[in-house]
């Protein structure tokens, strides 16, 4: 079968779009027929521009479908029924198509994974390997409900972070509008009346008009520049020897190695312990939670460590010398390694530093802040100062 995109009419004369699997375009026509609609237009989907029209979908939407098909096939339907069910419930006109060809796939004989192959922008390679592992260990089911749980978790740690930096960015946007509204059109017209009278102005004020005059004369051309060298960032980061620089100069910053470390450890030991889990080989295991890892001196690390267990070195051994596991970390392994229970224990550490990383996240949210606040009140109070103090000068002259 093949997808079609459909407009039609409804029995109420009202116009409505979908899509529907068909052997054929006038079979197609016919079952729109038989649910009473009127087809106005009827295209096939074709892979080429259906991939460049839908790229991937959103994280809520990738958890929502993973977790319906878990709970349907856990159901005991069968897998095209299932997709079936998902594609009927979704409410986006893209998720429908994009899982409408894989469902056709399927149908045509195709694994889950094979028929997902086609789009890997919208299922990622952890998705991929971890279905096809789950296809043939016959537990599909159970490998869709980590997914979902990891996928949810995802999604909460990075709406929490989200949402914890929409203050203090509204915070800076709106004071550093008011700072610059300020610098440029209130303090010049003060210390213009100061000026003309001809006293000395004192230190702050004096820093202050220069920092004014400063915004005036250059601040639309730093503006530009600053614009400029965020796009020459951004266009120099597609080149991996600079991006693995830039990588290793991250790694150098004491608050924020510690982080970058804890998010990216806790996200290879969490796809080990659902890959591994699922029935995936370890060296298969270590190459796609490798290349999970965002942090390419990291990655070449997990890298590095997969040639080893290649070559014969014990797992725990291996991960210990990439130095970015901590030892409580490596013991969990190396016990699990010993014990037989390697992925339980992955899941452990996995979820020892999820904590660590959610507390750190709280810290320094917590921290920021207060810490924006003081700052821009600062440099408010500043400006404040400056333009009172030659006031202040004026009043004790006089009396």
């Amino acid at each position: 079968m093949s997808g079609y995109q459909y407009q039609a009419l409804k029995p109420s004369g009202r116009t409505t779009k979908g899509v529907i699997e068909a052997d054929s375009e006038r079979h197609a026509r016919q079952l729109l027929r038989e649910q009473g609609l009127v087809p106005t237009r009827l295209h096939p989907i074709k892979k080429s521009s259906k991939r460049t029209r839908m790229g991937a979908f959103k994280s809520q939407d990738l958890c929502l479908l993973t977790r319906q098909l878990a709970t349907l096939l856990s159901a005991g339907i069968p897998l095209e029924e299932a997709l079936q069910g998902v594609i009927q419930q979704s409410h986006k006109e893209s998720s429908r198509q994009l899982l409408t060809s894989v469902r056709s796939r399927v149908l045509e004989g195709f694994s889950l994974a094979q028929a997902m192959q086609d789009e890997p922008r919208a299922f990622p390679e952890l998705y991929r390997a971890t279905i096809a592992a789950g296809e043939q260990t016959g537990r599909l089911d159970m490998v869709l409900e980590r997914l979902a749980d990891y996928t949810e978790y995802q999604q909460q740690t990075q709406q929490k972070i989200q949402q914890a930096l929409i203050y203090p960015t509204l915070m800076i946007l709106v004071s550093t509008a008011i700072i610059g509204f300020l610098l440029s059109f209130v303090v010049p017209k003060i210390i213009d009346v100061f000026k003309s009278s001809g006293q000395t102005l004192p230190l702050m004020t004096q820093i202050l008009l220069t920092l004014s005059n400063g915004v005036q004369t250059v601040g639309p051309y730093l503006l530009i520049a600053v614009i400029a060298l965020f796009f020459i960032f951004k266009h120099a980061l597609k080149n991996l020897v600079f991006l693995h620089r830039w990588h290793q100069t991250l790694l150098h910053i004491p608050g924020l190695r510690y982080l970058i470390i804890s998010v990216n450890v806790a996200r290879y030991t969490h796809t080990f312990s659902i890959l591994f889990s699922a029935g995936v080989s370890v060296l298969e295991t270590m190459r796609v939670s490798a290349s999970l890892v965002t942090n390419l001196v990291m990655q070449n690390a997990f890298n590095h460590a997969a040639l080893a267990v290649k070559e014969g070195k014990g797992i725990s051994n291996a991960l210990s010398g990439t130095h970015f596991l901590s030892p409580m970390a490596i013991h969990l392994i190396a016990s699990g390694e010993k014990s037989g229970q390697l992925a339980p224990m992955m899941e452990r550490a996995a979820l020892h530093l999820d904590t660590t990383v959610r507390n750190l996240i709280d810290t320094a949210m917590t921290l920021l802040e207060p810490l924006v606040i003081i700052f821009m009140g600062g440099v408010i109070l500043f400006i404040v100062l400056a333009t009172l103090l030659p006031i202040f000068s004026m009043e004790q002259l006089v009396t």
